[in-house]
């Protein structure tokens, strides 16, 4: 088996309540699927509103390497502690050896009320024989998605 973690932390100008309303909804997928049209064709909602349970089905720019789709669930969303955990159910990373993919959402607090972190983690696992398939990891959607947000927060504070 092969594991592995990768993250991003961001400084952002936003208090974390106000962070968690667009991290901790709907909000963010809403705002990546306008965003990133050319790395996410859709994102369907199958199942819930957001809390824990929900499951979107994100469908993928045509020509992108890898499986054109995968289905994840919240498996938790922490309103208290600002954090959210998806995990890749079917689909996707799956179809590529992996038997866990999670993306773990949290909004920190920083050092002033108006200020949090926005710390965005990918755990991994995959079998042994898939290997290679590691290499599909990577942190840096996740980061492009923070900076976008951190523009959305300035945009929306005008």
């Amino acid at each position: 088996m092969v594991s592995g973690q990768v993250s991003h932390e961001l400084e952002v100008e936003v208090s974390a309540s106000q962070a968690w309303e667009l991290y901790g909804t709907l909000g963010i997928a809403r705002l990546v699927e306008q965003t990133f049209t050319d790395v996410i064709d859709k994102i369907e909602v199958e199942q819930g509103d957001g809390e824990q349970g929900t499951i979107l089905k994100l469908t993928f720019a045509p020509g992108l390497p890898g499986p054109g789709w995968h289905k994840e669930k919240f498996t938790m969303v922490d309103n208290e502690k600002r954090v959210k955990e998806v995990h890749v159910i079917e689909g996707g990373y799956l179809e590529l050896g992996f038997t866990l993919y999670l993306v773990r959402f949290e909004i920190k607090e920083a050092g002033t009320p108006s200020s949090c972190i926005i710390r965005t983690s990918i755990d991994y696992e995959l079998k042994e024989e898939a290997a290679a398939s590691a290499s599909f990891v990577s942190i840096d959607l996740f980061a492009n998605i923070a900076e976008v947000a951190k523009n959305h927060f300035l945009k929306n504070k005008e």
